[in-house]
């Protein structure tokens, strides 16, 4: 079976060693239901790797990652590209603890936490519209991560949100919120992830025009009840 070592030629020893720490702290918490090495190497790393592929980012770029659970996309991108600067939001604190042990063992001196409801941090004046770049990966619907994500990235900015093999209809149903949250859709881009039959989507949306300050919502509006 391949194993990280084989899959990913360069970093492969800081891969490693996140991919141990991910597997010693899920045996004492919930952070990832794929643990053998193959499908984390695929379904996780090389999964995140691919936004660098389709997304162009410039070197010292802001990043944040809402809701960025176990570190995917962000750790994973802080791997690939030491010199982005990217914070970790998330609402959980037990999920920070991990990745505060990642940023210092792996290390990922590129990286900081945030212990925050996204919905919340958005309105506050030193992260208001401050990012080049929102990520998020298997949090909400489309619609929903606008909301809470569109906040935090700049005029001229991107939001990319990973998403799995079906999207269309996800992004019929975000066309209002997406305009409305000062937002234009940029594409859809489908790839591959090598040695498997999985096809995921990234969704480009750029920040044309500062975004109302109504929104975000309070909790839980933006996941109840999404701009439709």
């Amino acid at each position: 079976m391949n194993t990280i070592k084989d899959l990913i030629s360069n970093n492969a020893d800081k891969y490693y060693k996140f991919y141990s720490l991910l597997t010693e702290w899920n045996e004492k918490m919930n952070l990832t239901a794929i643990t053998d090495e193959y499908s984390v190497a695929t379904k996780h790393f090389l999964d995140c790797m691919a936004i660098f592929d389709h997304v162009e980012f410039k070197e010292g770029a802001s990043v944040i990652d809402v809701g960025c659970g176990a570190g995917f996309p962000s750790a994973v991108m802080a791997i690939e590209r030491p010199d982005l600067k990217i914070t970790m939001l998330d609402s959980l604190n037990k999920r920070l603890n991990f990745l505060n042990c990642v940023i210092e063992e792996v290390p990922l001196p590129n990286c900081s936490t945030l212990h925050a409801r996204a919905e919340e941090f958005a309105n506050k004046k030193e992260y208001r519209e401050k990012f080049d770049f929102a990520v998020s990966r298997a949090v909400a619907n489309l619609a929903s991560l606008c909301e809470l994500c569109m906040g935090y990235v700049k005029v001229g900015g991107y939001f990319v949100a990973l998403k799995g093999p079906s999207v269309s209809e996800e992004i019929k149903m975000a066309e209002t919120a997406i305009k409305k949250l000062g937002g234009e859709l940029q594409g859809v881009i489908n790839y591959s992830i090598p040695t498997t039959d999985l096809c995921h989507n990234l969704v480009v949306i750029k920040k044309v025009k500062p975004m109302e300050k109504k929104y975000p919502r309070k909790s839980p509006k933006p996941i109840k009840e999404p701009i439709m």
